[in-house]
């Protein structure tokens, strides 16, 4: 097997058990609570809300911990960065940056109306705008650290 298809492999795998790890916390944990879940439907559909108070609440040195304010939106930015970078070889074929923004959103969607459905967390407009921004982050790298090594194989090809 050469370089390139291990490579791939390896991303698709990785990929597979990250796709495992996030409904395994998003929908199954003892830690975030998930197992109980709540007696009547949860949601927030008005963007930023969340967020705001959040950023409120931290400022202002308010009830909500430091800590929450912080797995809130920076976990939920950072929990979708590897799918953003890893969409492209899970789908193993060219995927563009809008295509990865995407799926990004569906695959966020799904955890949140499954979240909903199922009473074991809210759905939040603002969760999917977080892991949407996540999944960009990803791609973004994902396509920077491509643009390196194409340029040090470039380099590499040219001294010889």
């Amino acid at each position: 097997m050469d370089s390139r298809k291990r490579f791939r492999t390896i991303c698709l795998v990785l990929f597979v058990l990250y796709v495992i790890a996030i409904v395994y916390f998003l929908l199954l944990s003892d830690i975030y609570g998930r197992v109980e879940g709540y007696d009547t439907y949860r949601y927030n559909l008005i963007p930023f809300v969340e967020i705001m108070r959040f950023l409120r609440s931290a400022m202002n040195g308010g009830s909500i911990a430091y800590v929450d304010v912080f797995m809130n939106l920076v976990g939920n930015v950072v929990a979708f960065i590897p799918f953003g970078a890893l969409i492209r070889w899970a789908r193993n074929r060219k995927t563009g940056f809008w295509i990865a923004v995407l799926y990004t959103f569906l695959f966020s969607f799904s955890i949140e109306v499954i979240q909903l459905l199922t009473k074991v967390g809210v759905f939040d407009v603002d969760d999917l705008i977080l892991n949407t921004c996540g999944g960009a982050i990803g791609y973004a790298c994902y396509w920077t650290l491509r643009a390196i090594d194409r340029r040090r194989y470039q380099n590499g090809k040219k001294k010889s």
